[in-house]
């Protein structure tokens, strides 16, 4: 069995899983989670910054 006969056969296996799963469907779900994931995570961060600029605001031996 050579490299080139692997490679096609997992091709085939992918072409054929992600006709039968409806590629389109996932596609589209799956980047609107990383999506909301973003967004999801850039208000932790600034939740996050926004309590490290009060207690640097309060702290007057900090370096700013």
């Amino acid at each position: 069995m050579t490299f080139s006969e692997i490679f096609w056969g997992i091709g085939d296996l992918f072409t054929w899983l992600l006709h039968y799963l409806q590629a389109d469907i996932i596609g589209n779900m799956f980047n609107n989670a990383l999506i909301a994931l973003g967004f999801i995570g850039f208000g932790i961060w600034m939740n996050k910054q926004r309590k490290f600029n009060k207690a640097a605001e309060s702290n007057p031996d900090q370096l700013k």
